[in-house]
């Protein structure tokens, strides 16, 4: 297994049942190339309602999103604009580090075309 020395990031966006084509339009309106879907069930509290003053549905769906690391903000912003918490998505959205890849040639070679 190689490894790659381009930096990447994987972004997560966990969201209300049934947004997901709209953080997928959102991701790749600022440069993402695909995402990988999850179901997901939220264990939340009265005080965390209470507190972020939003009803917490139990029913989610986690969208990871790898991404060069050069467009992480762009894309999260994106998200986060049109599915955030403010909206009736209701997202929440984080990124972490990839430290190592191995198998993203396709991958790579698309996400240096979108940026030329």
């Amino acid at each position: 297994m190689a490894d790659k020395e381009k930096k990447y990031e994987v972004i997560f966006c966990i969201i209300n049942t049934g947004f997901v084509d709209t953080v997928m339009y959102a991701a790749r309106k600022a440069g993402a190339t695909g995402g990988t879907i999850m179901k997901g069930h939220g264990a939340g509290s009265l005080e965390a309602e209470e507190v972020f003053n939003i009803t917490i549905q139990p029913e989610k769906e986690v969208i990871m999103i790898l991404v060069p690391a050069g467009i992480k903000d762009d894309v999260m912003k994106s998200i986060y604009t049109t599915a955030g918490l403010d909206s009736e998505g209701h997202g929440i959205i984080f990124s972490l580090p990839v430290t190592k890849t191995a198998g993203l040639s396709d991958f790579e070679e698309k996400a240096e075309n979108n940026a030329d």
